[in-house]
């Protein structure tokens, strides 16, 4: 196996061990206390019968490991139990919520990742400039603003000043591009400013290697070095930054979501915890666990094809 090989078996190793401890932990949360889980399940006014024949019937008299096992078996093979509060399967409800969020993610995604980059690369080719200031400025300001801050200061612009957007995004009447673009907005406004300060960096750091210097005394123009030469090199930190805003954009969901009564992921979340939906929170909370290391898969996957030590065997 090739070193490059090595290193991602170990990183793979390391993401399912986490993965691992993280679903363990959350299981132990929620069902430790067997008879709390009664209690949220059947009701507060159920009997202590009935509590102590349900808890019997569905394997709660097995030691907690037995109980958990069980429980990650059927995680793993698609059953996911019923909702208590929404009376339905939760894979049948998890399904549309998630492509729904998607959407919004994946929106945001496309916006945010070539605005920063562009800015970022703009700010760290020309350091000091004025183009640099102000690329430093805007990432401060638009990063120091929460979630909640933001969407209510852009609805209050855009929904009740200029009356140009709606202030919900229910979607009730299908499917309206016009929905999505103030919570777009509010993610990318999070996340860009971030990313565009981490690709200046990474940009400064590689502008300032030698190879770099000699392309100039060599008389090589400024946009043949930058992204012939540089870009490569410089792209390593934020293709990372990038894959580790997903795990950031599914807790900004949240907010976002409730915020303009989207009906996604993070709204399904938020109403389960809300109405103590013991299997629902956790088929979501592992959902989430499953997406933030398979982005951090696709995270190492894109730095060993972007940096040629750990193709060829050199340190890392």
């Amino acid at each position: 196996m090739t070193a490059a090989g090595v290193w991602l078996a170990r990183r793979a190793l390391l993401l399912v061990l986490t993965m691992l401890a993280v679903s363990f932990l959350v299981h132990l949360a929620l069902e430790a206390n067997v008879a709390g889980v009664a209690v949220k399940v059947l009701g507060q006014f159920s009997t202590p019968d009935q509590r102590a024949a349900w808890l019997h019937e569905h394997g709660y008299d097995d030691p907690f490991v037995v109980r958990y096992l069980r429980w990650l078996g059927h995680f793993v093979r698609g059953d996911w139990g019923r909702s208590t509060y929404y009376q339905e399967d939760i894979v049948t409800l998890i399904r549309p919520r998630l492509a729904a969020s998607a959407i919004l993610a994946g929106a945001a995604l496309v916006v945010m990742v070539p605005l920063s980059l562009a800015l970022g690369i703009a700010a760290g080719a020309r350091a000091g400039s004025g183009i640099d200031r102000a690329v430093s400025v805007l990432a401060i300001v638009t990063t120091s603003i929460p979630d909640f801050a933001a969407a209510a200061f852009l609805t209050a612009i855009f929904v009740l000043g200029l009356g140009w957007l709606p202030g919900v995004s229910t979607m009730a009447g299908g499917f309206d591009a016009r929905e999505l673009v103030l919570p777009v907005l509010v993610l990318v406004l999070g996340s860009t400013g971030y990313l565009a300060r981490m690709t200046r960096a990474s940009m400064i750091e590689v502008m300032a290697q030698p190879y770099i210097r000699t392309a100039l005394l060599k008389g090589a123009s400024p946009l043949r070095i930058i992204f012939r030469h540089a870009l490569r090199n410089a792209l390593l930190t934020p293709v990372t930054v990038i894959m580790l805003q997903i795990p950031w954009i599914l807790s900004g969901v949240i907010v976002v979501e409730v915020f303009f009564a989207y009906r996604g992921f993070g709204t399904l979340l938020y109403q389960a915890a809300l109405n103590s939906d013991v299997y629902l929170v956790e088929a979501a909370a592992m959902v989430s666990v499953v997406a933030v290391v398979a982005s951090q898969i696709l995270a190492d996957l894109a730095y060993v094809a972007l940096d040629p030590r750990l193709r060829h065997g050199g340190a890392r």
